[in-house]
């Protein structure tokens, strides 16, 4: 069997010596309409935008930015290129542990992943896509209810490779990335699992981990932590896992990442109620949870030592939220904010998108929003546009690791960032999805890849 170090959310083969063994219901807002893919072939088209890097500026127009005027989109400069070229694999091996029976095999880190998945809920359809992001195709599809009418939508991707998601309609479902770590569980010899875009049917297929039914009218957000490193097993252990649901008041759960059982809870006094509760979710370095509600309103922190609870009102619009690898913590929309931990104030901005956001590591990386028909990069020092890629739909937004930006909107598109080409997987069903996609998220939350 094969052994996984994940770096960066993706998988590497190690070599070991010794120790190593929102629509889909009546009451969701327009926006959250499922709608339906614009395709069912599943085949991945490219297209180029034609934007070369040398197009790139910092003092686009407010029309350009939006795409309202009929100049070429604006690129990002690319002083942190992470393109297909070369992978973004910074950790050449286990820091500070010369003696690991884990170690990574062929180039130091720089060599090319096992797998490196993006999952994108299929929400009408109450099943979630497993999209290779190298080749852009599906290499799996799973039901995520046992009534498949849950109404899946966020994701979130564990440093593992695992994911998770929510159904707005209540329960949480763990899904293996690697057939390795899948069990037998139906009687029948071999492991039965999905290898393409046609879902086994429930209890026949065996990398669902999980199912953890949970009876809330409202439930959106999940967001893995980080976990420990355990050099014996070359894994990562002890990972848990964050989702929020309401039914009049609104909880935030801490979940055990191996089964699915509830660990601690809150119930948020002071929090204003609504339908959806809690709307977005992501976690810092630290594993603490961070969330939003639909329109700003309130950002809410939970920390993942003792359950404690913070609040601060939101000045900007919300729909998507993510926290960046400086620790700060965007509410994503028209207008949009970055809420900075340490000094709890909000920094403004406008000219942005109406949904999903990530921001790439470093001081240079874009916080990239969608904008309906394109992906708008943020400067998430001056908090201006300095970037507007089209796309034929744009809702929620993930990173690779090999430096593309994905947008699911009615499918799922890759996007170079560099030179505006767009490679699209036509074959989702009703998607909604935008969330952590890839795991980039939390791998550089709050700082670089987590160390070993």
């Amino acid at each position: 069997m094969a052994n996984y170090k994940l770096i960066g959310g993706i998988a590497f083969g190690l070599g070991c010596t010794g120790g190593c063994g929102d629509a889909g219901t009546g009451t969701g807002s327009a926006s959250e309409a499922s709608g339906t893919s614009s395709a069912s072939t599943g085949l991945a088209e490219t297209t180029s935008n034609s934007v070369s890097a040398t197009e790139a500026t910092t003092s686009a127009s407010a029309s350009d930015t939006l795409g309202t005027s009929g100049t070429a989109p604006v690129s990002a400069s690319d002083s942190n290129d992470d393109s297909a070229e070369g992978s973004i694999f910074d950790v050449g091996g286990l820091p500070d542990a010369p003696n690991s029976p884990c170690s990574m095999g062929g180039k130091g880190g720089g060599d090319e992943p096992d797998f490196s998945y993006l999952w994108a809920a299929n929400s009408s359809q109450g099943t979630i896509s497993k999209i290779d992001t190298a080749t852009v195709t599906e290499v799996g599809r799973f039901i995520v209810r046992p009534d498949s009418i849950g109404s899946p939508s966020r994701t979130s991707v564990n440093l593992e490779g695992d994911v998770a998601v929510a159904n707005r309609s209540g329960g949480v479902t763990k899904i293996y990335a690697a057939e390795e770590r899948c069990q037998e569980s139906n009687g029948q010899p071999g492991i039965q699992t999905s290898t393409d875009a046609i879902a086994l049917p429930w209890g026949e297929e065996e990398c669902v981990a999980w199912y953890s039914p949970f009876p809330y009218i409202s439930q959106r957000p999940v967001a893995w932590t980080q976990g420990e490193f355990d050099l014996n097993t070359c894994t990562y252990v002890d990972s848990k896992l964050w989702t929020s649901g309401t039914s009049g008041t609104t909880d935030v759960l801490l979940l055990d990442g191996d089964d699915g059982a509830v660990v601690d809870m809150v119930t948020l006094q002071g929090y204003p109620s609504d339908y959806y509760g809690i709307y977005g979710g992501a976690v810092d370095g630290e594993g603490n949870f961070w969330g939003t509600k639909l329109g700003g309103v309130m950002l809410v922190r939970v920390a993942l030592d003792d359950m404690e609870v913070s609040m601060w009102p939101v000045p900007t619009s919300s729909y998507g939220m993510t926290v960046d690898s400086d620790g700060y913590v965007w509410a994503c929309s028209s207008s949009f904010g970055r809420f900075d931990p340490a000094t709890e104030l909000w920094t403004q901005g406008n000219g942005g998108g109406y949904a999903g956001c990530m921001a790439e590591r470093g001081e240079d990386g874009l916080l990239w929003m969608a904008g309906g028909g394109s992906i708008i990069g943020i400067d998430r020092e001056t908090l201006l546009p300095v970037a507007n890629l089209p796309v034929p739909s744009a809702f929620g937004v993930s990173i690779d690791y090999y430096g593309y930006v994905w947008t699911v909107g009615s499918a799922a598109h890759r996007v170079d960032k560099t030179t505006g080409e767009v490679t699209t997987y036509n074959g989702l069903v009703g998607p909604y999805t935008y969330s952590d996609m890839t795991g980039y998220a939390l791998t550089y939350a709050g700082g670089g890849a987590p160390s070993g």
